[in-house]
């Protein structure tokens, strides 16, 4: 038996045998496909009116970049976009101070330190770049950058499919935001990203609603007044 004949076998196998049963499990799972894309029909148009790019996003105190993995210890390509982004609004003093956010659960893999190198090497001062090395998702992100940094108002730097569930989940921890939304090329990464938000949304929908802690709390840190007090007191660079 070809593998075709086998495939059409075991669907018939699982499907009801009468044309009532068929229709109702069309119906069925027309309905949980509808469920499963509420949370993100409803992120989206929450934050769309606040996603913005580069050139007309308002001017906030800070930047906050959302990290997106390292390829030999360096940022990938979408987060080097992020990061390209985040020194661009700085030399157009749309911010003035930059905290990035990401993943340094091993001594190894050093995700915000990467970060805080690319910015520097592209005309960031390092005293206004603020480093959480607990950022292991975008709700910790967001919730540490209000009760451990204490960020009130800020622009969030992501990809165009992230950048509205970040703004929602920023929103819901307290900050009060814009977003710049890249754009990039539709390639399997992509894809990947816009299929995993969809996912990410229940997710999302529950810190939303009901706030939990991050991974990691640990006491207040001051780096972001400090960036901000060196902009305020001394010449920009």
């Amino acid at each position: 038996m070809g593998m075709r004949s086998r495939i059409r076998r075991g669907i018939r196998a699982v499907l009801p045998r009468t044309r009532r049963g068929r229709r109702r499990t069309v119906q069925l799972t027309a309905a949980a496909c509808t469920l499963a894309l509420l949370p993100a029909t409803w992120m989206y148009a929450q934050a769309a009116p606040r996603v913005r790019d580069v050139a007309d996003v308002p001017a906030a105190p800070v930047a906050v970049v959302f990290g997106a993995g390292l390829v030999n210890g360096t940022p990938s390509p979408y987060l080097a976009h992020r990061l390209a982004a985040a020194a661009q609004l700085y030399r157009a003093h749309k911010v003035n101070a930059l905290l990035v956010t990401g993943d340094n659960g091993r001594v190894d893999y050093n995700e915000p330190g990467a970060m805080r190198t690319y910015l520097v090497r592209h005309g960031v001062p390092s005293d206004r770049v603020v480093l959480d090395y607990a950022g292991f998702d975008t709700w910790d992100s967001c919730a540490r950058a209000k009760r451990i940094f204490g960020v009130d108002r800020a622009i969030l730097i992501s990809q165009a499919f992230h950048i509205r569930r970040a703004l929602d989940l920023c929103q819901a921890a307290g900050i009060s935001a814009y977003g710049v939304g890249l754009a990039e090329t539709h390639d399997a990464t992509w894809y990947y990203g816009g299929v995993r938000e969809v996912a990410a949304a229940s997710k999302a929908a529950y810190n939303v609603l009901l706030h939990p802690d991050p991974s990691l709390l640990g006491p207040k840190d001051h780096g972001v007044t400090e960036a901000l007090r060196a902009a305020n007191t001394g010449a920009r660079r």
